[in-house]
């Protein structure tokens, strides 16, 4: 039995996942809770956020995120992907930074104008 605080929404509901009952979830308020239970122990993924360097703007560096989740092991390979990216401004909100980060589909978005 694996617990876990359920990050979906603000409750925080307290889950219990059996992982030898086909990962039951227990203790979610919703369905979502349940979802995100079963994702975490079988496949879990994260949205990554991190900046990249910018010249001609007002500041040296733009935030960024991917535009879905990927999978949670490749986390510090798809940071690192970012290490030689420079934008030049202007940059619009939403512009496409990197395309399909460590062969997962997702890519890097600006989440700010520059």
């Amino acid at each position: 039995m694996k617990h876990l605080i359920c990050i979906v929404c603000p409750r925080g509901c307290r889950l219990a996942v059996d992982e030898e009952q086909d990962y039951a979830v227990t203790g979610n308020g919703c369905p979502r809770g349940a979802e995100y239970g079963r994702i975490e122990l079988t496949n879990p993924t994260r949205v990554v956020t991190s900046t990249v360097r910018c010249v001609g703007g007002v500041h040296p560096r733009c935030p960024v995120k991917t535009d879905k989740p990927i999978p949670k092991a490749l986390v510090r390979a798809a940071a690192s992907a970012l290490d030689g990216v420079t934008l030049t401004a202007p940059a619009e909100l939403g512009q496409v930074v990197l395309t399909d980060v460590c062969g997962t589909g997702a890519s890097f978005i600006t989440t700010r104008a520059i």
